[in-house]
């Protein structure tokens, strides 16, 4: 297994396939680095290197107590760059690691960094507020704390259905997809999962976007449950300088696995590579 380890002694796994420009990817919670495999395979094959890591407390990765927090996540996403020295990168990031990568531009720039992709983003903040009424209600939050704690296995389980879309009429969402995700959250740390709860909910990225200055692809399903469109995609290609925003018809969270919305993802996705 291909690992490194952060200046704070935690172990971060990552795979790293194909040669060329780099594309890094960064999960989702509460995934990991398997959850792109479709897409390393496609850009690899595609004459690009595809990275992506399990972020600290999922997958392969440690699960340290300490450093469950956006900062640390970013950081963490620096040293992967540095240590494999890559340059002229694109960033790709979904949900939580379209928050991860928006506060490592935020915190670090784009001097290794020529793009970025934020698929169905948590920035620029999740939670309602009187400055953001779109967002979700804390008790939404409140809700995923008490089911991972209460029950975790059954509350992925559960979670895969809005994830993916499996609730909506003519879903062609399987079974095994769905074991799928079960498989990669059950490997996450309980600490870590629960604190990650906190930092995609209540981060704030306004002043992290508005720090972009790379062209920048936003996508984001219509029907996506888990991350509301109006109160994600559509405020944050307000707040990026150079950004385009790709709204998907019927498409849900988690679209890059779902048919049809995974192909349409692919064919943009390859050309804003190429672009």
């Amino acid at each position: 297994m291909a690992t490194f380890t952060t200046t704070d002694g935690t172990e971060i796994f990552y795979k790293d396939w194909g040669s060329g420009r780099p594309v890094v990817f960064s999960h989702g919670w509460p995934l990991n680095a398997d959850a792109w495999d479709d897409q390393l395979k496609l850009v690899a094959a595609a004459g690009f290197r595809a990275v992506a890591h399990d972020r600290r407390g999922h997958g392969r990765s440690g699960q340290p107590w300490q450093g469950n927090d956006m900062d640390t996540y970013a950081d963490d996403l620096a040293q992967l760059m540095e240590s494999l020295d890559l340059r002229d990168a694109v960033l790709v990031g979904h949900s939580t690691g379209g928050g991860e990568v928006t506060r490592y531009i935020g915190r670090h720039g784009t001097d290794r960094v020529a793009k970025a992709v934020l698929l169905g983003a948590v920035p620029p903040l999740m939670l309602k507020t009187d400055a953001n009424p779109e967002g979700l209600p804390i008790e939404v939050f409140d809700g995923i704390r008490a089911g991972v704690a209460a029950d975790r296995s059954q509350f992925y389980k559960d979670l895969s259905e809005s994830f993916y879309g499996a609730n909506r009429a003519g879903s062609t969402v399987s079974q095994g997809l769905r074991d799928a995700f079960w498989l990669w959250s059950m490997q996450v740390g309980l600490k870590g999962a629960l604190d990650c709860v906190k930092q995609f909910s209540e981060t704030d990225f306004t002043e992290d976007l508005k720090r972009f200055d790379v062209p920048t692809l936003i996508l984001h399903g219509d029907d996506d449950q888990i991350v509301p469109l109006v109160a994600a995609g559509q405020k944050s290609v307000q707040l990026v300088p150079d950004a385009t925003l790709r709204v998907y018809p019927g498409a849900p969270h988690g679209l890059f696995a779902v048919a049809p919305y995974k192909d349409d993802f692919h064919a943009d996705l390859l050309a804003f590579l190429n672009g």
